[in-house]
């Protein structure tokens, strides 16, 4: 039981002083200090829907990614390939290539609204948890003749 209330108590204080991400040109920022990738997941981690929507707004970044690499590969390769042999230009490989790169536009096209949905969602729970006084929140070490202990004042 004293490892629940523990748990409980650093949870909460952990979630009491968290800070609101804002996002600016691909860069994620807390408090005007920029944060990598990997901290703003750690931050959304405690709204499980908004590091969702986060995810997969990553998730589309990737893959929209590689379907221009993929696509922009098999072009420049078909192109190359058909000025140094006597093979006629515009084969499979360039319509395929051309096709990988069109279905990437809609693909990354949509992965900045899921990812400022998430991040949108982790700062409207935050502005509910804090109402923005974090100084009501307070954990303190607390020991006298019984033992110590956590105190957790809201």
């Amino acid at each position: 039981m004293k490892y629940f209330i523990l748990f409980f108590a650093l949870l909460t204080a952990g979630t009491a002083f968290s800070q609101e991400v804002s996002r600016d040109h691909g860069r994620f920022y807390v408090n005007g200090q920029q944060i990598t990738t990997r901290q703003t997941r750690e931050l959304l981690a405690v709204n499980p829907q908004a590091l969702s929507l986060f995810k997969k707004g990553k998730n589309k970044q990737a893959i929209g990614g590689i379907l221009i690499a993929v696509g922009s590969a098999l072009v420049v390769g078909d192109l190359v390939k058909g000025l140094v042999s006597d093979v006629k230009y515009p084969t499979a490989m360039t319509y395929i290539g051309a096709s990988a790169l069109v279905i990437s536009i809609p693909v990354l096209i949509g992965k900045n609204k899921k990812i400022d949905e998430g991040i949108e969602l982790y700062n409207k729970g935050v502005t509910k948890t804090l109402g923005y006084q974090e100084n009501n929140y307070q954990l303190q070490l607390i020991a006298n003749q019984n033992g110590a202990g956590l105190q957790l004042q809201f």
